[in-house]
């Protein structure tokens, strides 16, 4: 049985191995990434996502999370835009 301590772990680990990956990117994307997956190991929603799975699907929670992230981001973009173009239609 896993403990609390070995899930969290889990995440730091996997985290962990995808750090080298930011040498295959330029710089910007390379801050981007890092960027990504410092709030993976910060958002606890994601952490209950890394727990779920166990080590042997790690990399894919990983990438879930990053998707999730990345879905979160679009979503306020969009709706920032389109808060600016009501503004925008009501003057």
């Amino acid at each position: 049985m896993s403990t609390d301590r070995d899930d969290e772990n889990l995440v730091i680990k996997e985290v962990e191995s995808w750090k080298g990956f930011e040498y295959a990117l330029r710089n910007p994307n390379a801050s981007l990434f890092n960027k990504m997956l410092k709030e993976c190991l910060e958002n606890e929603e994601y952490e209950k996502a890394f727990k779920s799975k166990g080590p042997q699907f790690s990399a894919e929670s990983l990438f879930i999370a990053l998707i999730f992230q990345q879905q979160k981001m679009i979503s306020r973009l969009i709706e920032s835009l389109s808060l600016n173009q009501n503004k925008k239609d009501q003057s």
